[in-house]
């Protein structure tokens, strides 16, 4: 029969390893999209940056570094940027960041986790977690088309070459679907 203490001790190490996983679930970029079904994006070719009523802009630098980014990736696809109303497209994108509880959880000593003993110690940290949304409007039916975002646990390097080259992973990973496939 085991003690209440031995019971103790699993418990903590099973609720430690749960919030482990949880925590390194929620510090992977996650990227997700979704996209009006029977739209055809062969007809788009150009497109205008617009401001997205509500949406909160960056500092000036990072603003011209998320739209260089993206502009690249829409290039390599085949898009051209216009100033123009006509554009087939209109595009903006918003930024977020919140703050998440991160545990981490450590044991010391023991004989394992069936022979009792030791200790398990677990100490939480707010980290930052940053949210890139992408919208893509059809500029002739005022109808947002496509919605993508990219969020990650923000740790930002010193070095802005760095920066720019997560900025410029992170939007790759982001525009991947887009435009989504023709389904025949």
């Amino acid at each position: 029969m085991k003690s209440n203490g031995s019971r103790g001790l699993v418990q903590l190490a099973v609720l430690i390893g749960f919030i482990l996983f949880i925590c390194g679930a929620a510090m992977a970029q996650d990227v997700s999209y979704n996209y009006a079904q029977g739209t055809d994006f062969s007809k788009f070719k150009t497109y205008k940056w617009v401001n997205i009523p509500g949406a909160e802009a960056p500092n000036q630098l990072l603003d011209q570094q998320i739209k260089q980014s993206i502009d690249s990736q829409l290039a390599a696809k085949g898009f051209i940027k216009t100033d123009a109303d006509t554009a087939d497209l209109f595009v903006g994108y918003q930024v977020s960041i919140s703050q998440q509880q991160q545990w981490n959880a450590y044991g010391m000593g023991g004989m394992g986790w069936r022979m009792g003993g030791g200790m398990a110690t677990a100490t939480s940290s707010t980290i930052q977690i940053g949210t890139l949304g992408f919208d893509v409007y059809d500029q002739s039916g005022k109808q947002l088309i496509w919605r993508g975002s990219a969020t990650k646990t923000l740790n930002p390097p010193k070095d802005p070459e760095k920066k720019q080259r997560n900025l410029d992973n992170a939007v790759a990973k982001l525009l991947k679907n887009f435009p989504p496939p023709v389904k025949k």
